[in-house]
């Protein structure tokens, strides 16, 4: 049975862009009050603006989500304007494509980690105990493919990716009782800005292939928003990706096998030095 939106208020994080920009658009126009949160605060604005113009309700606040302050008066703020939050969209990340020993410790490892595993529960924490008192709430968390699939040159986002799953199925096995429900969306390729801010490591082009497969961002968003309307466990899209994932699941010595000589064993050359 779907669930109307109409005047739910919905939070969603890494809305300046890509999946969180589209989904604004989309809950706005089920008659959702939509509270975009990211740090970008200029496309922010522009994006509150275009939402208002189609008439629809939007309040634009900065948020670092590796920053429990701002995460507080994120919260904060959309329960002190509306009174209350019914659904949290976590969606920001981002990625930094290489081999593990190229990767910058700081900037590429940790603040991978940061963003995409802990701003993910650390925002959760801060929205939940406004659900649990009210009993009522959805949290949808953006994960990937390569949440069920490791595949090389991911190994950090992959780790991530891996943790918001495991994050999303003990949540919603803590708070099923109290009438939340907890949802893991898990997108294939997808043309959005991700791809932009992944590195310089020529081997990406080896997955140039993908792109061909790659769903549009709108796609994805509309899809986000059905599993508001009809609450499910889990989303993998494209639907044919789960035919991958049991290949994965039940080969993977032979998944191994193809990766190492159809991809690593080409791309991947140790320095001489």
């Amino acid at each position: 049975m779907s669930i109307s939106l109409k005047d739910k208020v919905v939070i969603i994080t890494g809305a300046s862009s890509g999946f969180g920009e589209d989904a604004a658009r989309l809950f706005a126009k089920e008659g959702c009050k939509v509270v975009l949160a990211a740090r970008r605060l200029d496309r922010l604005q522009t994006l509150v603006e275009k939402i208002q113009n189609e008439g629809g309700e939007a309040m634009a606040i900065p948020v670092d989500v590796t920053d429990r302050k701002e995460i507080k008066v994120m919260v904060e703020s959309a329960i002190d304007l509306y009174g209350q939050i019914d659904i949290l969209f976590n969606n920001a990340g981002f990625g930094r494509l290489d081999w593990l020993e190229n990767l910058d410790p700081e900037r590429d490892i940790e603040t991978q980690v940061d963003v995409n595993l802990l701003g993910v529960i650390q925002v959760t924490r801060a929205v939940l105990p406004h659900m649990l008192e009210r009993k009522s709430g959805h949290i949808i968390n953006m994960s990937s493919v390569a949440g069920l699939i490791a595949a090389p040159l991911y190994s950090i986002y992959s780790a991530t990716k891996f943790g918001v799953r495991g994050f999303t199925d003990a949540l919603r096995r803590d708070v099923a009782p109290f009438g939340i429900h907890v949802s893991g969306i898990y997108p294939g390729p997808a043309a959005t800005e991700f791809g932009q801010h992944t590195g310089t490591n020529s081997a990406k082009q080896g997955l140039s292939k993908f792109k061909g497969m790659s769903m549009t961002s709108e796609y994805v968003a509309r899809r986000v928003v059905q599993v508001a309307k009809s609450p499910r466990r889990k989303l993998v899209i494209p639907w044919w990706y789960n035919f991958v994932i049991g290949l994965d699941t039940f080969t993977p010595g032979l998944v191994d096998w193809i990766l190492k000589n159809n991809f690593t064993s080409r791309n991947h050359r140790l320095d001489s030095k």
